[in-house]
């Protein structure tokens, strides 16, 4: 009998299946790569919401744990993942500078914002008032990791690539069943596919679809991300990332024309020189009305997990989150309140 059964290979499955490995569980994982929103990310760490100068949840703590996570699986998958790259946030007036001050003197900020103005020395960008540095940022190549670790996992047998069916789980009190698999327990880590879930569809789930382009710009020669109305992240080879929309109606992971439109302009109003398109990608991001991820046992189920709701953070909350909830199925540990999907009990008692 294995320890588990993983459904889903995005960021909430690879760092939950690092948690096993580390600790000697045995597993098995089912993914289709259906959900695409991990592999079409910008995979930018960055413990600041630059919106409003503030720092994210938890993204201390987070921090600490992502970065050696990432370390780890460098080595392991023999491949260059984790790019430390500045993040620098344009100022569209004076009196930004002067909010960015105000919150650099929080003591919760102090360790992650720069107090240096940073002068504006690429003529391709429009910054006449400069720019804030956030620290302890970069970016992970998230489908160079999801296609390096499904790779690791078919190399040890440890991968089914195919779509889950619940017609064909069977579901004891002290173990799973699933196409000759015996298993304690079984994790869905399956992005916005958790809406057909049956088992968890009952959790406040949105979906927030998200499309970003690649251009080439060859006069840019731009090293560090730099944040406006939208994001620059460089990818190298004269490449970078543009990004991202945010649309809550639309659930498909194809590309739209008004996506591409409302991107092109907003760059255009920071950005000087030519560019060449080269793709135009699209995923749902799993994002929950509170805005914080779902974790946790079912309430009728024990041996039925859910490790989901990163939203457009989960190269951060990701290794944090697979960890609270191993240390709550293995050693009994508590769930951080905020993400516990026992939050939701009421609308499983609603849905019965």
């Amino acid at each position: 009998m294995l320890d588990y059964v993983i459904v889903g290979l995005g960021l909430a499955g690879i760092s939950f299946c690092e948690q096993l490995e580390q600790n000697g569980k045995s597993f098995v994982v089912v993914s289709d790569d259906s959900e695409r929103a991990s592999l079409v990310a910008g995979g930018l760490y960055n413990p600041v919401i630059l919106k409003r100068f503030t720092l994210a949840w938890n993204a201390a703590e987070q921090v600490d744990l992502a970065l050696p996570f990432y370390a780890n699986l460098e080595k392991k998958l023999q491949l260059k993942l984790d790019y430390k790259v500045p993040v620098y946030r344009r100022f569209a007036s004076v009196e930004e500078q002067n909010l960015w001050f105000e919150a650099a003197d929080r003591i919760s900020l102090k360790p992650f914002l720069s107090t240096t103005i940073i002068g504006n020395n690429n003529a391709q960008i429009d910054a006449p008032h400069g720019m804030g540095e956030v620290k302890s940022t970069g970016r992970i190549d998230t489908a160079k990791l999801i296609n390096g670790y499904s790779d690791y996992l078919i190399q040890k047998s440890l991968l089914y690539q195919e779509q889950f069916s619940f017609d064909r789980m069977s579901i004891g009190t002290d173990k799973i069943e699933y196409q000759g698999i015996t298993a304690k327990n079984i994790v869905f880590a399956e992005g916005f596919g958790l809406k057909k879930n049956p088992f968890f569809n009952y959790l406040p789930l949105n979906g927030t679809k998200g499309e970003l382009l690649t251009i080439k710009a060859p006069r840019l020669r731009e090293k560090s991300v730099v944040k406006s109305s939208v994001f620059i992240i460089p990818l190298g080879q004269e490449l970078y990332r543009i990004g991202a929309t945010y649309k809550w109606k639309d659930k498909t992971n194809t590309p739209t024309a008004d996506a591409k439109k409302e991107l092109l302009e907003k760059l255009r109003t920071f950005l000087k020189c030519d560019f060449e398109i080269v793709d135009h990608v699209a995923g749902v991001r799993p994002t929950v009305t509170d805005r914080r991820p779902l974790v946790g046992t079912h309430p009728k189920h024990k041996n039925l997990m859910v490790l989901n709701g990163f939203g457009s953070r989960g190269v951060l909350i990701a290794p944090y989150a697979a960890l609270q909830l191993f240390r709550h199925m293995e050693n009994g540990a508590k769930i951080n309140a905020e993400m516990d999907i026992d939050r939701f009990k009421d609308k499983f008692q609603n849905k019965r």
